[in-house]
């Protein structure tokens, strides 16, 4: 089953081309450059470069497939959630293409992308795995922080969310306050690699000992503040590696300890984590180490590029999606979502 999915949710333009769970064809197109100057995805920016770049993406993704669109069985979009004007520019081009090819639509919950990464091969088939319901899925990005049950594909049970600010959000405004400029994941992954004590200053780490699965992280990102403030900038320039290192400590303790209740609770070991967090390697090294101890497995997205936002998992979940028969109903009435949960009404 051959798809056309196209992913404009926040600043990378991307077109993809899967069979199944193989990506044929994939291109994406990062803004970082356009956004780091700012400190941030400035919205009106996102959804002018988005414009400007999303022909070339969709033909560039044609090209590399090399055989006619005709060929192509379904096309799929990201409906949300995202940056409302960014969807927008996303959802009219699948709308041109749906109405052009007459193509059935597949609207996808860009949350779900996150949690088909793991599932992703690429053109030859690989990495060859087989998957075993239930899971526990842990979205962790600069927009969601999330704990959900899968019961079966397309079958979802949100058990705990942020209340406030996304993991990733809180590392990126850190690194803002650090001086380290956007995106500031990378960098204090960086930064934190090179200290020997990973924790020698104490962040607080909100919600940790609450009875829910749900997350905060905006007391952690204001106790960084009030600790920066009473720190002079030499001793700040002195210590970056330890603060990084501690306050990333502060945000992936809380991730681990959670999804362990969580583990706990549900009875589920096996997870699969995505998003754009889990590209760290210490996360990943953590996450290995909890399932180990109840003997159960974590999935990975297998590639780096599918821990951003790209169209190859969104393909991918569309993927199940038509096999179930879930397709857009009435082409004109498609819409943007920006705050757009898991859709229960799949359990």
């Amino acid at each position: 089953m051959k798809i056309l999915a196209i992913d404009t949710s926040c600043d990378e333009t991307s077109c993809a081309i899967t069979d199944g769970r193989k990506v044929v064809s994939n291109v994406i197109y990062s803004q970082i450059l356009i956004h780091s100057k700012w400190g941030g995805v400035v919205p009106s920016l996102a959804k002018r470069a988005h414009e400007e770049k999303i022909d070339y993406v969709v033909n560039e993704c044609l090209r590399k497939y090399r055989d006619p669109i005709e060929t192509i069985d379904y096309f799929a979009v990201t409906q949300g959630p995202g940056l409302a004007i960014a969807l927008e520019v996303g959802i009219k081009k699948i709308k041109q293409l749906s109405l052009q090819y007459n193509k059935q639509l597949i609207p996808v919950n860009h949350l779900e992308g996150h949690l088909y990464s793991s599932f992703v091969q690429n053109s030859k088939g690989n990495p060859k795995q087989s998957f075993m319901f239930p899971y526990l899925g842990i979205i962790i990005s600069g927009g969601h922080t999330e704990i959900v049950r899968i019961k079966d594909h397309v079958s979802y049970e949100t058990l705990g969310e942020t209340i406030d600010d996304a993991a990733g959000e809180a590392i990126d405004k850190a690194a803002k306050m650090l001086g380290l400029g956007y995106p500031g994941g990378p960098v204090v992954e960086r930064l934190a690699r090179e200290v020997k004590n990973r924790e020698i200053y104490h962040f607080p780490r909100p919600m940790i000992k609450n009875q829910s699965l749900n997350f905060s992280f905006s007391g952690l990102k204001t106790s960084l503040y009030y600790f920066l403030k009473e720190m002079n900038e030499n001793k700040k320039l002195s210590q970056l590696k330890d603060i990084a290192s501690s306050y990333q400590e502060a945000i992936f303790d809380t991730l681990i300890t959670k999804t362990e209740k969580a583990m706990k609770e549900t009875g589920i070991s096996r997870l699969i984590v995505g998003g754009g967090v889990i590209a760290n390697m210490r996360l990943r090294r953590l996450f290995r180490g909890l399932v180990n101890t109840y003997e159960g497995e974590v999935l990975f997205p297998p590639y780096s590029y599918l821990t951003g936002d790209n169209a190859a998992m969104i393909g991918v979940a569309a993927y199940y999606k038509a096999k179930k028969n879930i397709f857009v109903k009435n082409l004109t009435q498609l819409d943007r979502i920006p705050r757009f949960p898991l859709p229960k009404y799949y359990l």
